[in-house]
């Protein structure tokens, strides 16, 4: 049996930006929407407030130091930093270009392209669509900037591999026609700067195309369960819940059953990775549109991660990859930092599935 590799995806949205100022309000941050949560419903839990690491700012090197430490303690290899790009454009990038410049923390990174579109939507909470940033894909020679930009970070030491290749996801695969065209070009780049070429890995909500990704020249796929876990609960409610919903009012799923569906629904193989969710609730940000995973805590993620590791046990050590979401993303009510009412739960459950592998 191997023990797993595990990586957590971590959004760098802890800092006033000039597009978010513009965008939002001044001074806003992902903080913004998690200090103004309420609860929605009776043992609703909100607001989900930071525990030892208080209301950071990730500019400040001494908080990324302390979130290094604490991903160490609960047997995460690295971070998976959620990256903007699109036509030149690159935004929360400060972080990560300082983590890069400065060599700290010693810990292991890599990257998520999050190639979506920037908008405000009803999503969250507005009547109409306005296009923040839209995502666009104009072709080689931006594909090479792309490439030539996160260079400095391909060769870095820290920079996660897999059998010898760069750690590298697409978070929507299938957004893009040039996705082919665009991998063979950055393998050909990586050659060229004495790399060792790309693990090209595809985030995918929607299980069932996995092999179509993989077939599209992916190396391998991240399945999410989240969304199909939803569709697959809403279509077997009863009409009262769905009513409830229909109102306006927030029917949150169970989370020992999204536990439960995704250690039913997930085959371990070559190629294909889990991703898996401590916890979930994106009030902050949606209000009673949010979807919600009651009764999540310390102790059923803790038995989830013992699961989903004994169904990758047969994975040689190199490829066992499991994901984590996410380390930080408080405004989604999906994060593993310590939090006022479980402190470290979260980290300390995860070590102790970790260490009974």
């Amino acid at each position: 049996m191997s023990k797993p590799r595990l990586i957590s995806f971590y959004l760098p949205q802890y800092y006033p930006t000039d597009f978010n100022d513009k965008w939002w309000e001044p001074g806003f941050t992902e903080w913004t929407n998690v200090a103004k949560a309420k609860p929605l419903f009776p043992g609703h839990y909100q607001p989900k407030l930071p525990g030892e690491l208080g209301f950071y700012d990730l500019r400040v090197p001494e908080t990324r130091e302390k979130q290094a430490e604490l991903a160490k303690l609960a047997g995460i290899e690295s971070f998976m930093y959620w990256h903007y790009w699109t036509n030149g454009t690159h935004l929360l990038s400060e972080v990560f270009e300082e983590v890069v410049k400065s060599g700290k923390p010693d810990f292991g990174f890599s990257l998520c392209w999050a190639n979506h579109t920037w908008a405000k939507t009803a999503w969250n909470g507005f009547k109409k669509t306005h296009i923040l940033l839209e995502q666009v894909y104009p072709g080689k020679e931006d594909d090479i900037a792309h490439f030539n930009y996160l260079l400095p970070a391909f060769k870095d030491k820290r920079y996660t591999k897999v059998n010898g290749k760069l750690l590298f996801s697409v978070f929507s695969p299938t957004a893009s026609e040039r996705a082919t065209n665009f991998i063979k070009l950055w393998n050909e780049l990586a050659k060229e700067a004495g790399l060792g070429g790309f693990y090209f890995v595809a985030f995918c909500q929607r299980p069932e195309i996995s092999q179509d990704l993989i077939d599209a020249g992916y190396d391998a796929v991240i399945q999410d369960f989240v969304g199909e876990f939803h569709d697959h609960h809403y279509t077997y409610m009863n009409i009262f819940f769905r009513a409830l919903r229909k109102c306006g009012v927030p029917v949150g799923n169970d989370y020992k059953s999204y536990c439960n569906y995704v250690i039913e629904h997930f085959n371990s193989k070559e190629g294909i990775y889990p991703c898996i969710y401590p916890n979930f609730d994106h009030s902050p940000r949606t209000g009673r549109a949010a979807t919600i995973f009651r009764n999540a805590d310390p102790k059923v993620w803790g038995e989830f991660c013992k699961t989903m590791f004994d169904k990758c046990r047969d994975i040689p050590s190199e490829e066992n990859l499991v994901f984590v979401k996410a380390w930080n993303e408080w405004g989604e009510g999906n994060y593993m930092e310590p939090d006022r009412k479980y402190g470290r739960g979260y980290i300390n459950e995860l070590r102790k599935a970790f260490d009974e592998v």
